[in-house]
C-alpha cells in the first residue's frame, strides 16, 4: 500500500472519529487496541494490520465500502500542482500542545512518499519525544527552536536547516518569545520490494 494512501486512511479515521464525537480512548476501547496505537495510526506514525484496521472501521460503525470510498490508490497527479495557503490541510499530532501543522503536499515519488508540512510552534510549545518512520528535513522560516534528537540539542534559527532519521526519538521546543515556523519534509521509504 502506498504511503500517500496510508495518509489518506489515517486522516479518514481521525475525521470520522471526530464527526462521531468519539475520543481516541473511546475508539481504542471499542476496537480493543491501545489509545497510543490509535493516536499513532491517526498521525501516520504506524501502519495498522488489516485486521486492526477493519476493527477500527467497525468500531466507528462505518461500512467498509463507505469508509474507502474516494480514497485514491492511483498516482495520476498533474505534473504541476499549485496550492494556496487556504488549501493547506490542518492536522494535529498526539500530545502536542501549541503545535499547529498544515499539510501542503503528499506525493508518491519513485520508491517512497514525500509529505510536505508547515509547522508553527507557540512559545513554550511542548510534546513528548516521538519517532517517525521517515527521514525528516526541517527548514526554519522564522523563530528559534531547540531540537532534541536522541538526547542531543540542536539550536535552529531563521534560515537554518536540519536533516535526520525520524526513527531516532526527537522533539522540538520553541525557545523564543514569538511563534516559530518551519517547513518540514518527511521522506517515507516504500518498504515493498
Amino acid at each position: 500500500m502506498k504511503e500517500d494512501t496510508l495518509v489518506q486512511i489515517s486522516n479518514r479515521i481521525k475525521e470520522k472519529r471526530r464527526e462521531k464525537n468519539i475520543t481516541v480512548q473511546d475508539l481504542a476501547d471499542r476496537a480493543k487496541v491501545s489509545k497510543g496505537l490509535i493516536s499513532q495510526i491517526e498521525n501516520s506514525r504506524t501502519i495498522p494490520s488489516l485486521i486492526v484496521l477493519i476493527d477500527i472501521i467497525r468500531a466507528l460503525e462505518i461500512d467498509l465500502n463507505v469508509f474507502f470510498k474516494d480514497i485514491s490508490t492511483t498516482s495520476e497527479q498533474p505534473l504541476v500542482l499549485v496550492k494556496k495557503p487556504a488549501d493547506y490541510d490542518p492536522f494535529e499530532k498526539e500530545d502536542a500542545i501549541g503545535f499547529f501543522y498544515k499539510r501542503i503536499f503528499t506525493q508518491s515519488v519513485n520508491k517512497g512518499t514525500v509529505d510536505i508540512v508547515l509547522l508553527e510552534l507557540e512559545p513554550g510549545a511542548n510534546r513528548p519525544m516521538v519517532q517517525t518512520e521517515a527521514f525528516e528535513y526541517k527548514y526554519m522560516i522564522s523563530g528559534d527552536v531547540e531540537y532534541n534528537i536522541g538526547g542531543d540539542a540542536y539550536l535552529l534559527s531563521k534560515g537554518d536547516s536540519l536533516l535526520f532519521d525520524g526513527r531516532i526519538s526527537h522533539t522540538p521546543k520553541n525557545t523564543g518569545t514569538a511563534n516559530a515556523i518551519m517547513l518540514v519534509i518527511y521522506f517515507f521509504e516504500n518498504k515493498e520490494a
